[in-house]
């Protein structure tokens, strides 16, 4: 497995297909890293749709949304599966933040996150309004994830002053 970016460096750019659940509209469109710039942005890999820690991970986030937009931060969650997928992971669980597509994994190998046998390891990247990784936290295995509360005490450092 890549190391992926290190802290303090700029964040790798990407543009990936998603979509995001907005009362009973999914909103399908591209979204680019780059483009996100004066806002804190967290990225969450995770190993796949309707699975049951990635339910309770993004499930969880989804439900802290208005703590995130409090430290004027996105969350983002991106895996392997196609747009139709997060679609129904999204309806399914009520989640409220982007699901993006990293079909071919090209995003996780770049972020060093890339694993045979699951796809993408467990990982949470927060970047920077300036577009410069702030903190990551990359599993082993994948059985546990970041909380909110850890994610906000590292958002909190980082906010646009």
């Amino acid at each position: 497995m890549a190391s992926g970016p290190q802290i303090g460096q700029p964040a790798p750019d990407f543009t990936l297909p998603g979509g995001t659940l907005d009362d009973d509209t999914f909103e399908r469109r591209d979204h680019t890293l780059s483009a996100a710039r004066g806002r804190a942005v967290v990225l969450a890999f995770y190993p796949g749709d309707n699975t049951a820690v990635c339910t309770k991970q993004l499930c969880s986030y989804s439900s802290g949304f208005e703590t995130f937009e409090g430290l004027d931060a996105e969350v983002w969650g991106i895996s392997p599966q196609d747009v139709d997928s997060h679609e129904s992971f999204a309806r399914g669980f009520g989640l409220r933040m982007p699901l993006l597509a990293d079909v071919g994994r090209q995003t996780a190998r770049a972020y060093g996150v890339a694993a045979p046998g699951i796809g993408v390891r467990r990982s949470v990247f927060l970047i920077g309004p300036d577009g410069v990784l702030r903190w990551k936290h990359v599993a082993l295995l994948g059985a546990t994830f970041q909380s909110i509360d850890t994610l906000a005490e590292q958002l909190s450092g980082i906010r646009t002053p």
